[in-house]
């Protein structure tokens, strides 16, 4: 249902927030030199890592539960408004590039649609079953996971997408930056990164973005190495789909192998530039059909083919 507060209520609402509060020691921080302000600025932005570390536990086991869904075929779907649903579809679109996975598999909403990436959509944020149908048109299932994010912890359309998510019964995840957020309570798995007062007062972009991007980091990159997507800290399922891409291909095979140019050429030409394939054939001493089988057989993850392959 649409939020119907009277603005009263909401900004009462609001000034008990801390991601909202007034800070009077920095009212005067525009008459302060820009060096002086960068340096204050800094120095805040440096309180970002120890809040996300309080919460490590939360979101090792959100990731846990993430990468099991995953794994049997689930789908990763953030949701979000403003600044926060950016985060999302921005971590979302760089997981194909990344981890060579189908566009389906990481989804970023936001509320508005694309269009609000770069134009706020009034109203839309306020919306409960806005979230709800861009779920459903998603065809939500029991084996995705959905993820709300919202500096407030308040946002109706990051609680109803978790809501109706958890309706469906699909795994879901808070990410708020206020304590005791509803985003959270409403969640299976709450992750509260309280990285209190903002420079400029409400500004949400700045410490709670900064916390939001970090988590988002840590939830594709640890669930995509989770399922095997990398091999030891290199991108082996990396798409080379440009030319900076495709000398990376070439510079992973040989940091995973050692070998020289010649037999990396030869072993990428005999698996269609894959690169995982690749090093399986020079590491396993197998053609590049038995790698592609091997590969299918160990659920893409390339250290139990290559057990497999010595085996």
């Amino acid at each position: 249902m649409t939020s119907s507060s009277h603005p009263r209520d909401l900004r009462a609402e609001l000034e008990t927030l801390t991601t909202e509060a007034f800070r009077p020691e920095l009212a005067d921080i525009d008459q302060l030199p820009t060096l002086e302000i960068a340096k204050i600025m800094n120095g805040e932005d440096a309180t970002v890592p120890a809040a996300v570390a309080a919460r490590l536990p939360q979101i090792a086991a959100a990731i846990d539960a993430v990468a099991q869904r995953m794994g049997r075929g689930g789908r990763l779907v953030y949701a979000g408004a403003g600044t926060a649903g950016r985060l999302g579809v921005l971590d979302a679109s760089e997981c194909p590039p990344t981890f060579d996975t189908d566009p389906s598999q990481v989804v970023g909403l936001i509320a508005g649609g694309p269009g609000a990436m770069v134009t706020s959509v009034e109203g839309a944020e306020d919306s409960r079953e806005l979230a709800a149908e861009d779920l459903d048109a998603l065809g939500l299932t029991a084996r995705d996971t959905v993820v709300g994010v919202s500096a407030s912890g308040r946002t109706p359309y990051a609680v109803g997408a978790v809501e109706h998510a958890r309706a469906c019964g699909a795994l879901t995840v808070g990410l708020s930056c206020n304590a005791d957020s509803p985003l959270a309570a409403a969640a299976d798995h709450g992750i509260e990164i309280v990285v209190g007062p903002e420079l400029l007062t409400g500004s949400t972009r700045l410490k709670a973005g900064t916390a939001q991007k970090l988590v988002l980091n840590m939830l594709s990159t640890i669930t995509m190495i989770r399922l095997g997507k990398t091999y030891g800290n290199l991108m082996v399922d990396v798409r080379a789909s440009n030319d900076k891409l495709r000398a990376r291909s070439r510079r992973i095979v040989a940091l995973a192998t050692g070998a020289g140019d010649e037999e990396i050429e030869r072993a990428l030409e005999a698996t269609d530039g894959e690169v995982k394939n690749a090093i399986l054939t020079i590491l396993g001493g197998v053609d590049g059909p038995s790698a592609a089988r091997l590969l299918a057989e160990s659920d893409g993850h390339l250290r139990t083919a290559l057990e497999k392959a010595a085996g």
